[in-house]
């Protein structure tokens, strides 16, 4: 017979197994982020001068975010994750790539499509500093609901779902700058002067904050209402697409922040804290 710690560490992790199973698995890359994944991404000897450039210190925003405590996230967790995703060389063929694609956009842009990209820029949610505090702009949480479901997904008709995503925005904020500070990839602006982005930001490129929080919450929102997934992941990459139109982020910054969201919600699956919450949600949704 077995001990019956040995028996709980089976059934713990057997849980754990369970719980990331009903997460829905990630959908391959495709269009340009699939073919980039066939260039070289490693450093390229003769633009070997790029590869001392990294996002320039000084005034920066986001760092309050780094160390706070996470809602389903561990630290661990955290801290492990920082390093999951890697952008590719400065002067790799694959950057090369990626900006010169950065400078089709700015040729091609239209002026809807501009207008658009600064929409979708003014949208974000930021949570408080202390766990426990208010939960801030939570109609912030509902715009990829909005864009779905139309003006009936507010805060006041989903109040379970509110707060699984306000959870998961949470930690979502935390990762963003754990791995921009970590990394800090310089901007497309710093490596391209042709570039004029509509906009410059003051913190690290990689990954794409505004696509980790559009994937994170479709992912979320996916799993509440598994028949419009294709739906909130298409309003995901118009969100990660839009950055680009910008000029403020490469390729890669989007694709990254795609496949860091999906791993981050596979982790959040394994506690039991998440999974109360995500079944309150649901039952909002079934009703």
């Amino acid at each position: 017979m077995k001990h019956p710690i040995v028996l709980l560490a089976i059934c713990t992790m057997l849980s754990s197994v369970l719980a990331a199973q009903s997460i829905h698995l990630l959908e391959p890359a495709s269009g340009y982020y699939a073919e980039m994944q066939d260039l070289d991404s490693k450093p390229n000897a003769s633009r070997s001068e790029l590869d001392k450039i990294s996002y320039p210190t000084g005034k920066v925003s986001g760092k309050q975010f780094i160390g706070l405590e996470p809602s389903y996230l561990s630290q661990d967790q955290v801290d492990q994750l920082k390093s999951f995703v890697q952008y590719p060389a400065n002067s790799s063929d694959q950057t090369r790539a990626e900006l010169d694609y950065l400078l089709n956009w700015q040729e091609k842009r239209t002026s809807a499509e501009k207008k658009r990209a600064m929409e979708i820029a003014r949208v974000g949610y930021w949570p408080p500093l202390k766990k426990d505090g208010d939960y801030g702009n939570v109609e912030a949480l509902f715009w990829e609901c909005q864009e779905v479901m139309g003006s009936d997904c507010t805060v006041s008709q989903y109040p379970a779902t509110m707060h699984l995503l306000a959870g998961v925005t949470r930690d979502m904020r935390i990762m963003e700058f754990t791995v921009k500070f970590h990394l800090m990839r310089p901007r497309p602006y710093h490596l391209e002067p042709k570039l004029d982005p509509m906009g410059r930001v003051s913190n690290p490129s990689f990954a794409s904050g505004h696509t980790l929080w559009a994937y994170i919450q479709a992912f979320t929102f996916s799993e509440l209402i598994p028949n419009k997934r294709k739906d909130f992941l298409d309003i995901a990459f118009e969100v990660g697409e839009s950055r680009e139109i910008m000029g403020i982020h490469y390729p890669s910054d989007e694709e990254a922040a795609r496949i860091l969201a999906h791993r981050m919600l596979v982790l959040m699956s394994e506690n039991p804290e998440f999974r109360q919450d995500m079944e309150a949600a649901k039952k909002e949704w079934s009703s």
